[in-house]
This record gives C-alpha cells, sequence and structure tokens, in this order.
C-alpha cells in the first residue's frame, strides 16, 4: 500500500435514506446488477437476470450456504418486564446458548424468561459482559434451532424499518440455505433462483459452498478513525472436502473463482491466510481484510451495496481499489440503485 493509511473517514459516501432498499423485489432476478471492471474503472448497468450472459463461462462460483435462524426471541419475565433475546449460537452442551439480551432493568442469573403467552420458560444461566448471555433451553425442546423455528422471528437489519412478515422467513434466505447459524443473511446469495442456478452451469461454470454463520457483529459500526485499531468480530466457518477440491481445481486450471459475497472473501482468504491454501477446514475468523491484503483465491466478486464506513466497503475497496469503489457507489447512486440486503448488487471483475 503506497502513501498514508486510509481513515475510516475515506470510505464514506451521501446515500439518500429512500435507497435504502426495505423490502424485496417479488423476482429475485429482477434486481441490478453494475458490472465494474477493476483495472480500468469501467461500469455497466444490467439485472441479475443477465449474469450468465456476462460470464466468461468457466468460473467457479463460491456460495456461502449459512441458513438464517429466525433468532429473535420476545418474552417477559415474571413482573411483566419485556424482554428480548438475539439467539447467537448453542454452547457445546447443547442445552444452553449464548444470546444477546435487552431488558428495562436488566438480568440476573436465574430469571425465568417466559416466551409468548402459553411458550416455554427460558432461565438465565449467566449473565456475560456486552450485553451477552447464556440461557438454559427448557428440557422438553429439543436444541435451540428447533427453539427459535417456533418461537423467534427473522431478525431483519437494522435499517430495515418494519417489522417482519411471514414472507421475510422466504426471502431472507438463499434459494440454497442448508446449515443453521446466521443472525443475517448472505445478501450477494438472496439473488439467486433454482433456473439461475441451472442457466450459469449450463453456460459451462461450476459451483462450490462453503460456510460462514454471519454473525451479529456484521452490523457493528467502526468506531475508530485508524483501521488497524479496529477489532473484527469472530464467524465460525466450514470448508468442506468437496468445495476444496473444486477450488483447487479451478485455480490449477487458471479458472477464475468468483466470491458471491463479502462472507465467502473473508473465509477463502482467512483459509488461505492460515494454512497457505484452500483446504478442507473449520474454525473461526475474525481477518480484517483492508488496503493492502494479498487475495490468494478470489479473482473476482459479487457483492450488495454496503453501509458507507463499514468494514464490508472497507473489504470491496481492498479489492478493487477505494476511487474504483467509491465512484461505481456513486453512479449507483445517481442511477437511484436499491442498496443494502434487500437490494441490488454489483460484479467486480
Amino acid at each position: 500500500m503506497n502513501g498514508p493509511e486510509p481513515i475510516l473517514s475515506d470510505y464514506t459516501f451521501e446515500l439518500p435514506p429512500e435507497l435504502i432498499a426495505q423490502a424485496p423485489l417479488p423476482d429475485r432476478r429482477d434486481a441490478r446488477l453494475m458490472l465494474v471492471g477493476r483495472r480500468a474503472s469501467t461500469r455497466e448497468d444490467h439485472r441479475v437476470a443477465d449474469l450468465p450472459t456476462l460470464l466468461r463461462g468457466d468460473e467457479l462460483l463460491v456460495f456461502n450456504d449459512t441458513r438464517v435462524v429466525p433468532a429473535r426471541l420476545h418474552g417477559h419475565k415474571p413482573t411483566g418486564g419485556k424482554v428480548e433475546l438475539l439467539a447467537l449460537e448453542p454452547d457445546p452442551s447443547g442445552r444452553t446458548f449464548i444470546a444477546m439480551g435487552r431488558s428495562s432493568k436488566g438480568f440476573s442469573v436465574g430469571t425465568p424468561i417466559h416466551l409468548d403467552d402459553d411458550g416455554p420458560i427460558l432461565y438465565i444461566d449467566e449473565v456475560l459482559p456486552d450485553g451477552h448471555l447464556r440461557v438454559r433451553l427448557p428440557s422438553d425442546v429439543p436444541d435451540l434451532w428447533a427453539l427459535c423455528e417456533a418461537h423467534g422471528e427473522v431478525p431483519l437489519p437494522p435499517y430495515v424499518e418494519r417489522a417482519p412478515t411471514a414472507a421475510d422467513r422466504e426471502r431472507y434466505q438463499t434459494v440454497f440455505a442448508d446449515k443453521p447459524g446466521a443472525v443475517a443473511a448472505p445478501t450477494a446469495g438472496l439473488h439467486f433462483t433454482p433456473d439461475l442456478l441451472e442457466d450459469i452451469t449450463r453456460r459451462g461454470c461450476e459451483t462450490a459452498f462453503i460456510t460462514l454463520h454471519v454473525g451479529a457483529g456484521t452490523f457493528a459500526p467502526v468506531r475508530d478513525g485508524r483501521l488497524s485499531d479496529h477489532v473484527m468480530h469472530s464467524e465460525r466457518y466450514e470448508v468442506s472436502d468437496l468445495a476444496a477440491e473444486r477450488i483447487a481445481r479451478a485455480r490449477a486450471d487458471g479458472r477464475p473463482v468468483l466470491a458471491v459475497g463479502t462472507t465467502v472473501v473473508r473465509t477463502l482468504e482467512s483459509v488461505a491466510a492460515t494454512l497457505g491454501e484452500v483446504a478442507p477446514h473449520s474454525g473461526s475468523t475474525s481477518i480484517f481484510i483492508r488496503e493492502g491484503h494479498r487475495f490468494r483465491v478470489v479473482d473476482q466478486l459479487m457483492t450488495n451495496f454496503h453501509l458507507p464506513a463499514s468494514t464490508l466497503i472497507v473489504l470491496v475497496s481492498a479489492f478493487a481499489g477505494r476511487e474504483t469503489v467509491l465512484g461505481a457507489y456513486a453512479h449507483a447512486v445517481a442511477q437511484r440503485y436499491r442498496f443494502f440486503s434487500y437490494g441490488d448488487g454489483m460484479l467486480l471483475r
């Protein structure tokens, strides 16, 4: 990296609030897709439905198959005080889980939390730092995911300023979602339908699936002006034997690896940094990809438009260049693209 280290204010842009998408389009493929040339800073306006014609035909598209859990739980204490829990992950025992909790008067160990009027009762096992709790499941509930499916609601991002609906359970989820564990969707994947995936493979491309469970930290603001002082949240990932094999084969053949979403970038680049290559692996990553990062695996990136001054726009800028990315964002604003999770996307190559 040449010149002084970028600071947070270098990644800001003006975004009219009305461009923040509050609901998905009726057809996932109707979202707009900006094709951005990384080297020449070129821009073309397309639709996601055009993606197969924009591909070379030999790319390996890597997707994140995490499944968003309806992890927001509403309940009350015996006193009637309202409680909101955001279930994050089960403990190894399977009988307790970690959650972020909100209540007007805080929490104490042993406090019962009643879900719904006649729902199960949870108990606070431990009060942890930073608003986190360890919560015990009732004996008649099989596991955390069963509890959430029965009693939870989809935890829509904070910039979606409406209550979740039944439709969000399907639309704030990729069509290939498989492994439960995320509290936010890998949003670039939301644009794909079974028909679009078929068209892509018919074009000659290959697909692979990794898992990274997107955590609540994805929405955490960067509080320090110096990016090097920011501490990233940790997220769990898994790269299967099959995914690692396909990635290795694509790289050996000189075929582009197209990451569908920043979560895929973080997973692949983290594994490559740890092992020296992409191999079957599972663990947690807190990698913060910023300018100066040497990309070892990812050649192309499809991603949605991200919040100003966020770790995600920093990642995209590291991949394609800050000037190129901010120019593309300015074009998106001028052309009235829809932003964030339910919004439009861009393909950088």
